[in-house]
């Protein structure tokens, strides 16, 4: 492999079934195509190797039991640190989050660098730690805001986190906003058909994401007997524990089909052969105000799915309400299930959806054409 003089560093899994593993193939493989080759910093465990070497790039992996996640965030800030001195000639970074972002912008080299910025733990983190303190979100704003302001460009996936990075002092320049992608997969009759006809869910289980509301609208939907709820979770089977005992509660356990981590050729079948695709984010801090790009909604799309979703800022930047998809009012159970019984209802408008909303990622959101838009910016930056 040719020297690197380019690094991509996420405090995520690589490789996973999560979106934001996905996210990271493209964007990684774009920068050391454009600059010939590079490292990838990420986390691992115990299945993967610590070090991995691909024919234009190197993977470290950061492997720790350390139960608390701020320690552990520390360590692999430390780890990427001890990283930058093994490879002194990198000299550019792109990051995707801060506890990546501070080794590189404190390394005594000047890196040319670029934050992209898909989340921020300071309105993250109170949805997984309730009990966080505000002293400790006080000091991890004060380090979003030190990337924010030391990184040479901000790259985000969606207009509504770019308003929300404008309105902590960020000039507009310094943003790049580049939607989330997909690809149009190819299928083969390799995977079964499931029984009975089903809605989907797929993706991540966090509380922003609206499983209990999804849950509690599918109840509304007692009076079409054949009908399943499929929902593919990119997590562990252990972190569905709370949705089955919710399941259970609702009485709609048996019409609940689980599936977990699966492979994306096998969830893009299962994807396609959906009667539609739900994604009932909540309207919270992290979805109104941080903003974000569903890769769930553009993959859905990209499969000839029709998709119903929740009226959000950030979704509406991607689906034109009755055009290419079907958005409803947030948090509302009665609300989503009348929605979901009209898109069952009616056979012709639920196709054209699909079809329309298709039609929308060939023609503007095609990984092919994100993955130019980020070599343009990787050419403004260097």
């Amino acid at each position: 492999m040719k020297e690197a003089h380019s690094l991509y560093a996420a405090f995520d899994l690589y490789p996973s079934a999560k979106g934001a593993a996905t996210h990271i193939y493209h964007m990684a493989r774009t920068l050391f195509s454009y600059s010939g080759a590079g490292i990838l910093h990420c986390l691992g465990h115990e299945e993967l190797p610590i070090y991995q070497e691909e024919e234009t790039f190197r993977i470290h992996r950061f492997v720790s039991k350390i139960p608390n996640y701020l320690q552990r965030a520390e360590a692999y800030s430390g780890h990427l640190g001890s990283l930058l001195e093994d490879y002194p000639n990198i000299e550019f970074c792109h990051f995707r989050d801060i506890w990546s972002g501070i080794p590189i912008l404190s390394h005594p080299k000047k890196l040319k660098s670029l934050f992209e910025v898909n989340g921020l733990p300071s309105i993250e983190l109170p949805y997984r730690y309730p009990n966080i303190s505000r002293r400790t979100l006080d000091k991890i704003h004060q380090l979003e805001m030190k990337c924010l302001e030391g990184s040479d460009f901000i790259l985000t996936p969606s207009h509504t986190t770019s308003t929300y990075i404008q309105s902590l002092g960020i000039q507009e320049e310094k943003i790049k906003v580049i939607p989330n992608g997909a690809d149009v997969p190819s299928f083969s009759d390799e995977f079964p058909s499931l029984p009975s006809p089903y809605i989907i869910y797929f993706g991540a289980l966090q509380s922003w994401q609206g499983i209990s509301t999804l849950l509690k609208a599918f109840r509304g939907l007692e009076d079409y007997p054949e009908l399943k709820l499929l929902i593919c979770s990119s997590s562990r089977k252990r972190f569905i524990k709370s949705y089955r005992k919710l399941a259970e509660k609702l009485e709609i356990s048996d019409k609940i089909l689980w599936k977990y981590q699966l492979p994306k050729e096998e969830l893009y079948h299962y994807i396609k052969e959906a009667l539609f695709s739900v994604a009932p984010l909540k309207e919270t801090a992290r979805n109104v105000i941080q903003g974000c790009s569903p890769l769930k909604i553009l993959e859905s799309m990209a499969c000839g799915t029709a998709v119903l979703a929740s009226d959000l800022a950030a979704v509406r930047e991607i689906i034109e309400n009755n055009v290419d998809g079907k958005l409803v009012r947030p948090d509302r159970p009665a609300v989503l299930s009348r929605a979901m019984r009209y898109l069952l209802d009616n056979d012709k408008s639920r196709k054209e959806l699909a079809k329309k909303g298709h039609q929308k990622v060939l023609e503007g959101y095609l990984w092919q054409k994100q993955e130019a838009e980020l070599i343009k910016l990787y050419k403004k930056i260097m």
